[in-house]
């Protein structure tokens, strides 16, 4: 009974934090200030075949 009680605890924990992250849009704010940044960094100084 132990064992189902953790199991149970760990779910619960776990469905608490992913909840939490969708709801207040966590790993989008996470690709905003991390992600963004670097890959504009990167295509920024990508030298241009074809100009528009």
């Amino acid at each position: 009974m132990k064992v189902f009680a953790k199991i149970m605890g760990i779910s619960t924990a776990t469905l608490a934090a992913l909840f939490a992250v969708y709801y207040y849009n966590l790993d989008m704010r996470l690709m905003r200030s991390i992600v963004v940044p670097i890959l504009d960094k990167h295509y920024d100084s990508v030298k241009r075949e074809h100009l528009i």
